[in-house]
C-alpha cells in the first residue's frame, strides 16, 4: 500500500533523544580534544567569561583569577557572575546550553570565549571528580550553590548554608583522576597558565606568581625603534626558539587583529607547515595555526591576538570560513608592504632578507605583477653572467634566453656563454614562471626559450671540404652511438677546451625514456608504447673541431680505438651536463675507460703495438 493510500493515522508523540552521559564525557574528554593540557584553557576560559559577564553589569566589579594546585588537587577561584541553583542546572546539567544565551547578558555575548558546561566536561581528561561552588552576583539573596560531579556520568547539586556565604564568584575544585597527577601540579599549571593566558586582560595569579603580561609585547612603549627590535626579536627567541631576521609589525584594526610576524633567519621549504600562535581574545587558541598566511609568506611565523576569528568546536584550531580568509588576504597584504618598504627604503635589509627568503618572494610575485615589477632590481637569478637581476641581465642582453630545467641549463650554459648568448637557468622553482613573465612589467623585453636547436644553431659550420675529409670518423662514431640514441654532429665553437658537447631536449629525453620503456615491457605494453613512438630529434653529441684532441682522434687509423675515444667523449660530456646516467651510460664510461686503459699499457709494452 503507497503513502498515498494509507489510512489516516494518529501520529505518534516525539521522543527525547537518550543520552548517555558517561559516554558523552568520554567522548569530549578524550577524543574532543587533542592533549589534557586543555583542561587549564578550559577553566580559564570558564573564569574569564564570568568576569566579563559580571562587568557588563558591574564595571566596577573585581576582575581577578587564581590558581592554587597542591597535593593532586587543584583550586580555580574567579571573582564572576556566579550561578544560582536555576543556572547549575540550566548550564551545568544541560550540554551545551552556554550563559551566552541569557538575555541579560546579550550585550556583552561577542566577550565570550566558550561554553561553560561542555568546556567544564573537558577537565575530565585529568580529573576523576569536579566540584563547582558558586555564588551569583546578580541574585544577591540566593544561597551558594554546589555541583558535584564524577566521570562516571553522576552527579549532584545542593545549596549551601549561610556560613559558607562568600564573595560572589565561582571556585571549582579538582581531584586528579589516577595516572593524571602530574597535570595539577603547581609547576605544570603555572607553565600551562603562562602559555595559554599570558595575554589575557584579567589579573590571573598561580599562587603568587603572575600570568598576564599585558599589555602585549608589540603594544608596548620603547625609548626607541632599535629597543623595540631588540626587545621583540626577545620574544620572539622566548616563544619560537630563534632570534628573528626582521620583524613586521601586523596591526590590523579593521581586521580584528594585532600582532607581529617575524622573519625566520634561515631558509625554510615552502612545503613546511608554519606553526603561528593565534589568541582570541587574549587566550590561546593555538600554537600551530597553518591556514592564518597565504602560501607564499611561508618565511614568517605569527603571533597575534585576534577578536574576528571562530573557533572550532575544540577549540584547538580556527574555523575555514570567509572571516579567515579575509584576515589572511589582510595580514598577506601587510607582508607584501613591508617588502615594497624595504625596496623603497631600506635596500641593504632587503638584501640580507631576499638571500635567504628570495624564494618566498618569487612566489608571491609570480602572481603579483606590481610586486615583480618592485622586485625586479632585486631577487637573485643563476645566469651565464653570474648570479644578477632579471632587472640587470635584460639591459645586458636584447633577448632573454631560458632554459625550463637545470639540466637543460648545464648543458648548454658553457657554450652559449662562449658564443656572447645570454641564458638564464630557469630550472629553479618559480624562475622560468618569471622570466615569462618579464614582458608584462617590462614592456620591450624580447624573453625566448633556449632549446638544443637553437644552441646548435649559433654554432659556426665546418667547411664541407673539411668534413668530407672527416667522413670516415663520423661514420665510425655515429655507429658506435646509434645504439644509444645519439647523433653526431660535427661543429666550430669555443672554448677549445671543450671537445664535445652533449645536446637533447625535453622531446628528445621523452621520446629516449619511451624507448627504454619499450625494450624493458611485454609483448602487449611494448605494442602500446611502440604507437606512441615519436618524431622528436634524438640526443646529438657535438664534436668541437676546432679542439685539438678531436683532431687527434679523428687522424686514428684504429677503428676500434676510434670507436673507444668516441665512447670517452660521449662519457665525459654527459657528465660535463651533470646529466643522471643510464645503465647503459654507465657501462659504456666503464668499457670506454677499460678499453683506453688496455691500449695505453698495450702500446708500452707490446714490441709489435708500435709507440703512442
Amino acid at each position: 500500500m503507497t503513502a498515498e493510500t494509507t489510512p489516516h493515522s494518529t501520529p505518534s508523540a516525539p521522543h527525547t533523544f537518550q543520552v548517555d552521559l558517561r559516554g558523552l564525557v568520554d567522548l569530549l574528554s578524550h577524543h574532543l580534544y587533542s592533549s589534557p593540557k586543555v583542561y587549564l584553557r578550559e577553566l580559564l576560559q570558564n573564569s574569564v567569561d564570568a568576569i566579563t559577564a559580571r562587568r557588563a553589569v558591574d564595571p566596577d566589579a573585581p576582575a581577578r583569577v587564581r590558581l592554587y594546585a597542591e597535593d593532586g588537587r587543584l583550586r580555580v577561584e574567579d571573582s564572576g557572575i556566579g550561578l544560582t541553583e536555576s543556572d547549575v542546572h540550566s548550564l551545568l546539567a544541560t550540554i551545551g546550553r552556554s550563559s551566552k544565551r541569557d538575555g541579560d547578558l546579550e550585550s556583552a555575548r561577542a566577550e565570550f570565549l566558550g561554553q561553560f558546561g561542555i568546556g567544564l566536561l573537558a577537565c575530565f581528561v585529568v580529573a576523576a571528580e569536579i566540584r563547582v561552588v558558586s555564588r551569583s552576583a546578580r541574585a544577591q539573596d540566593a544561597p551558594p550553590v554546589e555541583w558535584a560531579a564524577r566521570d562516571d556520568g553522576s552527579y549532584t547539586v545542593r545549596t549551601l548554608p549561610d556560613s559558607a556565604r562568600g564573595e560572589p564568584g565561582t571556585t571549582v575544585y579538582l581531584t586528579a583522576r589516577p595516572g593524571s597527577g602530574e597535570w595539577l601540579a603547581e609547576d605544570r599549571v603555572l607553565a600551562l597558565a603562562r602559555d595559554f593566558g599570558s595575554l589575557l586582560p584579567y589579573d590571573v595569579r598561580v599562587g603568587d606568581e603572575a600570568v598576564t603580561g599585558l599589555p602585549a609585547p608589540w603594544d608596548r612603549s620603547y625609548p626607541s625603534p632599535a629597543a623595540r627590535r631588540v626587545a621583540l626579536a626577545g620574544h620572539c627567541h622566548e616563544l619560537f626558539g630563534f632570534t628573528p631576521l626582521d620583524s613586521i609589525e601586523l596591526d590590523l584594526p579593521a581586521a580584528g587583529v594585532r600582532g607581529v610576524a617575524y622573519v625566520l633567519p634561515s631558509a625554510v621549504s615552502p612545503a613546511q607547515r608554519a606553526g603561528h600562535r593565534v589568541h582570541l581574545k587574549g587566550m590561546l587558541l593555538t600554537d600551530r595555526a597553518d591556514e592564518l598566511l597565504p602560501d607564499w609568506a611561508f618565511f614568517v611565523r605569527c603571533v597575534l591576538d585576534t577578536d574576528s576569528l571562530r573557533p572550532t568546536a575544540s577549540r584547538e584550531s580556527l574555523y575555514a570560513d570567509e572571516a579567515l580568509a579575509g584576515v589572511r588576504d589582510a595580514l598577506g597584504g601587510r607582508i607584501r608592504d613591508w617588502l615594497t618598504g624595504l625596496a623603497a627604503g631600506d635596500p641593504e635589509r632587503l638584501a640580507r632578507f631576499l638571500s635567504v627568503h628570495h624564494l618566498g618572494v618569487k612566489s608571491l610575485a609570480r602572481h603579483d605583477g606590481d610586486m615583480l615589477r618592485t622586485m625586479l632590481p632585486w631577487l637573485p637569478f643563476e645566469t651565464t653572467d653570474g648570479r644578477l637581476s632579471l632587472e640587470e641581465f635584460a639591459q645586458r642582453h636584447p633577448v632573454v634566453h631560458f632554459t625550463r630545467t637545470v639540466e637543460e641549463y648545464r648543458q648548454v650554459a658553457p657554450i652559449a656563454s662562449a658564443q656572447g648568448i645570454g641564458v638564464v637557468n630557469g630550472g629553479y622553482t618559480y624562475d622560468s614562471e618569471l622570466v615569462e613573465a618579464l614582458p608584462s612589467v617590462r614592456p620591450g623585453t624580447v624573453v625566448a626559450e633556449l632549446d638544443a636547436d637553437t644552441v646548435t644553431a649559433h654554432l659556426d659550420m665546418v667547411d664541407p671540404a673539411q668534413e668530407l675529409a672527416l667522413a670516415g670518423f663520423l661514420s665510425v662514431a655515429r655507429a658506435t652511438l646509434d645504439p644509444l640514441g645519439c647523433d653526431v654532429s660535427l661543429r666550430s665553437f669555443q672554448p677549445l677546451t671543450v671537445p664535445a658537447l652533449h645536446l637533447d631536449d625535453r622531446a628528445a629525453r621523452h621520446e629516449q625514456a619511451r624507448a627504454e620503456a619499450e625494450e624493458q615491457a611485454d609483448d602487449l605494453w611494448a605494442g602500446i608504447l611502440g604507437s606512441l613512438r615519436g618524431s622528436a630529434p634524438r640526443a646529438r653529441l657535438v664534436l668541437n673541431h676546432l679542439s685539438p684532441l678531436i683532431r687527434r682522434i679523428s687522424s686514428l687509423d684504429d677503428p676500434e680505438l676510434t670507436g673507444t675515444a668516441v665512447e670517452s667523449l660521449y662519457g665525459q660530456a654527459l657528465l660535463m651536463a651533470q646529466r643522471p646516467l643510464r645503465p647503459a651510460d654507465s657501462a659504456l664510461l666503464n668499457r670506454a675507460f677499460i678499453g683506453l686503459l688496455e691500449w695505453a699499457t698495450h702500446s708500452e709494452t707490446d714490441p709489435k703495438g708500435g709507440g703512442r
